[in-house]
């Protein structure tokens, strides 16, 4: 998917192009993953979900990967297991294509429905989530690595079904 005429707002616009993830994104991938989380994904976590057929797409300006977001798709659901932004280009309607895109594609692939796990102290990723229909349906215990110890997850869950565009374009 080409996001051409799609810009970032700002002092001067910023056009991306968002694509499928190749292995060789992986690295550029990795290291945006790292700056953006404490308890990172490893590269090998990321060329499995390459592998095994996942969507994982990135989206780029010029030769910069900015944005990555990977979905697994099963039988009539959806699984949205990453989705990240270059902290310097957050709030800036870049996460929200992507989430769009891999929405899109988990429809096409016959998902009905879209979950996914959030920190419950991430407020802009789940006000992105909740804005595109997103609602809690769960806490998985103990999810997620923390400073001391473990992290809860809060559950969410989108329903394909609505017959609504699954997230509006802005």
């Amino acid at each position: 998917m080409s996001a051409a005429g799609d810009h970032l707002t700002g002092d001067e616009p910023e056009f991306f192009t968002i694509r499928r993830m190749t292995v060789a994104d992986v690295p550029a991938v990795g290291a945006l993953e790292k700056a953006s989380y404490p308890y990172p994904w490893s590269e090998g976590i990321f060329r499995d979900c390459l592998r095994v057929g996942y969507a994982c797409r990135v989206a780029v300006i010029g030769k910069r990967v900015v944005a990555y977001g990977v979905v697994a798709v099963g039988t009539l659901e959806a699984h949205l297991l990453n989705l990240c932004v270059s902290e310097d280009l957050r709030g800036r309607g870049l996460g929200r294509q992507m989430l769009r895109l891999l929405l899109d594609r988990s429809g096409e692939r016959g998902a009905t429905e879209v979950f996914l796990e959030v920190r419950p102290t991430n407020a802009l990723a789940i006000s992105l989530y909740q804005s595109v229909g997103f609602i809690p349906v769960g806490t998985r215990k103990a999810y997620y690595q923390a400073q001391n110890g473990r992290e809860d997850a809060l559950v969410l869950k989108l329903d394909l079904r609505s017959g609504d565009p699954p997230v509006p374009v802005i």
